[in-house]
C-alpha cells in the first residue's frame, strides 16, 4: 500500500510539473489582451481593409490560445473629400490591456494616449509573448502600421496617410508608430509609439526600407 501511495504521488507530481508551464501558458493566452503581430499578412500595406486586419489579429491571437473574439487592430482610415475618417482609438474598446505576460500597457484610452502608457521595448510583446526586435538588433522591424496621429486619431496632414486605407500594395504612404522606445533617451520623436513618420511606400520592401514589416497593434475591444 505504501509503494502504491508514493508511486501515486510521483505521478502527480509529474504531471503537475509537465503541465505547469502549459498552464501558464493557457492562463497568459486568457489574459492577454494586447499584442504586436508577429508577422504581418506578407502583402505590404494591403491588410485586406480594417476587416482584414481584424482577422489577421484574430487569428494570431486564437492560434496562441486566446478565447477572445473581438480583437481590433490599431488603424485610423480616411475618407474621401474631406469627409471624416475613423480613428483608431474608437475601434479597440475602453481598456484596461494586458500584454502576453500579464502586464497592464494601458488602463483606459486616455492612459494609452498619454506619457503614462508602459509601452516600450520590453513590453510590446506578440501574441506569443515574445519581444520584437527593433533598433540594436541585427533585423530592425519597430516600424508598426497605424495611420494615426499621436492622439489615436486619422491624419489630416494631406496626402495618403494608410495606404490607401489599407488595401495597397504598391502607391501610397503610412504613418507608422515605433514600438521599441527604451527610457528617457529616447527623443521626441522616437518615443510616439503610434505616429513617428511615414513609409516610402506600401509594399512589402518598401515598408522593410524603413524597419517595417507590416505589423500591427492588436487590442480586445472590451
Amino acid at each position: 500500500m505504501k509503494r502504491f501511495t508514493l508511486a501515486l504521488l510521483s505521478a502527480s507530481i509529474a504531471v503537475f510539473a509537465a503541465a505547469g508551464p502549459l498552464g501558464v501558458q493557457a492562463q497568459s493566452a486568457v489574459d492577454m489582451t494586447f499584442f504586436v503581430t508577429s508577422q504581418g499578412p506578407g502583402k505590404g500595406a494591403d491588410l485586406g481593409g480594417v476587416d482584414g486586419a481584424d482577422a489577421h489579429c484574430l487569428a494570431l491571437a486564437k492560434a496562441a490560445g486566446s478565447p477572445h473574439a473581438n480583437w481590433r487592430a490599431y488603424l485610423s482610415t480616411t475618407a474621401p473629400r474631406g469627409a471624416p475618417g475613423v480613428n483608431a482609438r474608437d475601434r479597440i474598446g475602453k481598456g484596461p490591456w494586458r500584454n502576453a505576460k500579464g502586464v497592464v500597457i494601458a488602463n483606459s484610452v486616455e492612459d494609452l494616449h498619454s506619457p503614462n502608457n508602459r509601452l516600450d521595448k520590453t513590453t510590446v510583446l506578440t501574441e506569443r509573448g515574445e519581444p520584437v526586435s527593433g533598433r540594436g538588433d541585427a533585423v530592425n522591424m519597430h516600424d508598426i502600421l497605424t495611420g494615426s496621429d499621436p492622439a489615436g486619431m486619422y491624419s489630416t496632414a494631406g496626402g495618403d496617410t494608410t495606404c490607401q486605407n489599407w488595401t495597397s500594395s504598391g502607391e501610397g504612404s503610412a504613418i507608422v508608430g515605433h514600438h521599441d522606445r527604451i527610457g528617457l533617451q529616447d527623443s521626441r520623436h522616437m518615443k510616439s509609439w503610434n505616429s513617428s513618420h511615414g513609409t516610402r511606400g506600401c509594399s512589402q520592401e518598401a515598408l522593410k526600407s524603413t524597419g517595417g514589416a507590416g505589423l500591427l497593434y492588436c487590442f480586445v475591444a472590451n
